[in-house]
Parts: C-alpha cells; sequence; structure tokens
C-alpha cells in the first residue's frame, strides 16, 4: 500500500466514478467499474489506455494502489479460463495488491471526461451535437473546426497533436469545416457522419470496406488510430480523481502503432 500521501477508500472513489461516469444506462461488452479487488485505501493512482502486462508493471514499479484503464478484462465472448496471458496479468495485480477499475463506453461518451470531449479539447474542434440523434449519451459527436481548412491541413494537425501519422482517404484540397468523430474502432458509424452533412469522419480505425464507404458517399476519412485517439479520456479522469479526493495521479502509456 502506498502511504506518502493522502489516501481514499477504494469503494468510495468506485461509488464517485460510477456515478459520475452514469456506467448504469449503457450496454456495454464488459464490465464497468471494479474488475480487480486490491488494498482497500488508494493514495496513488495510475492510469492507462490499456491493462496490458507492461502497464501493470509499470504500476508495480510506480507502487500504484489502483489502476484506471479504458479497456480492462472479461469481454463479451471472451474465453473464461484464467490462463496464459490472462492469469499472468491477473496474479500480477492481485500478488501487488492493486485494484483494477476499468471503463468503457461510459468514457467514451463522457461529455468532458469522456475520450472524445478531451479529443475535441486536445484538436481545438467545436462540439455541436451527438452523432446518434436521439440519443443523449451519444459516444460520437458532430462539431465545427474553428475555420475552413484543407483535408491535408486537418491531417497535418491530428499528426502532430496525436503524435501518429493518420492513414487518410479523400482529396487532401477538399475543403473541411463540418466534422464528425469517435474515438477508437467506430469506422462503421461512417455513414451516420455523412447523413449528417459532414466533410469529415475521423476515427482511430479503418476497414477495407471503409475506404469504398467513403468515396461513395462523398465524405473524407481519417484514421487517427485506436490508441492514439482513446489516450485523454483516462488521463482528464485519473486528473478528477486527483482534485476530488486530493490522492496522487500518474498517467502510464505503452506505444501502440494501431
Amino acid at each position: 500500500m502506498n502511504t506518502q500521501h493522502r489516501q481514499v477508500s477504494l469503494s468510495e472513489l468506485i461509488s464517485a466514478v460510477n456515478a459520475e461516469l452514469e456506467i448504469d444506462a449503457f450496454k456495454d461488452y464488459c464490465p464497468n467499474g471494479l474488475q480487480v479487488q486490491g488494498t482497500e485505501q488508494v493514495g496513488l493512482i495510475a492510469t492507462a489506455v490499456t491493462a496490458s502486462q507492461n502497464i501493470i508493471d509499470q504500476a508495480i514499479a510506480a507502487n500504484a494502489d489502483l489502476l484506471l484503464v479504458h479497456h480492462g478484462y472479461f469481454w463479451r465472448n471472451e474465453a473464461p479460463e484464467i490462463v496464459g496471458m490472462k492469469y499472468r496479468r491477473l496474479s500480477s495485480l492481485i500478488k501487488n495488491d492493486i485494484s483494477l477499475l476499468a471503463y468503457h463506453l461510459p468514457l467514451d461518451a463522457h461529455p468532458v471526461l469522456g475520450n472524445n470531449a478531451q479529443l475535441a479539447q486536445k484538436l481545438n474542434w467545436q462540439i455541436t451535437a451527438g452523432l446518434e440523434a436521439g440519443n443523449p449519451r451519444s459516444i460520437g459527436l458532430v462539431g465545427m473546426l474553428p475555420e475552413v481548412q484543407t483535408l491535408g491541413q486537418v491531417s497535418s494537425t491530428i499528426h502532430n497533436v496525436l503524435d501518429r501519422e493518420p492513414l487518410v482517404i479523400g482529396d487532401l484540397n477538399k475543403a473541411i469545416k463540418h466534422i464528425a468523430w469517435c474515438s477508437g474502432a467506430a469506422q462503421g458509424m461512417l455513414e451516420q457522419a455523412a447523413m449528417r452533412g459532414c466533410d469529415l469522419f475521423v476515427s482511430g480505425e479503418i476497414s477495407e470496406n471503409t475506404v469504398h464507404a467513403a468515396r461513395e458517399l462523398g465524405i473524407a476519412y481519417i484514421s487517427a488510430g485506436h490508441h492514439a485517439t482513446e489516450r485523454y479520456g483516462v488521463v482528464a479522469l485519473g486528473e478528477w480523481l486527483s482534485k476530488k479526493f486530493g490522492v496522487q495521479h500518474l498517467a502510464l502509456d505503452e506505444n501502440n502503432p494501431v
């Protein structure tokens, strides 16, 4: 247990996050909230996109009490056996008394701390609406650039801010003003963005059929990286917890080109 700074009970911290992210409002592919129970008192929170072994090792080295991530464990249709890679990850957490807290769709959708809201803040995009019409908790967002830019200019900004070269589908000279975006593997929402009259849709990944769809729908597409587009929400949540409870927050990262 880390005892060098102010602490909060694990149960109080979990209750605060679950309420802030409104986890009961989402039908997700994995459990949101506490996935692995560790020490009852939390003084140091480590955050990361994914609870990989590398990240767990970093959390152990930092003497963290809790690891807070966007991509945790126990996904739908995942094999239930605790063997191999899953055993090594879980045993590392349990042996070191580190709790694992994971939030998937609720963290994507939060209007301030969420991955998509934070991505807009980083890239200076103005949010005007949710991409999923009629859904008050829309994960994807619609908005505008501060001024008309070419597709090439938008791509260059994304490259510079996210430190990852994006894959661009479309004429680099195309004028871009109205945009939609959804972090992670949301390329399937491309048609919704086109129906909303957007010039560009930005997501994290790309599929073979995404190229054809973008061309035929007349909308530009940028694949900016699953990991790269989802680095900011969990950090914002960690900072929110640090301010709320006075605990220490350490942002961890692991290079991932996808």
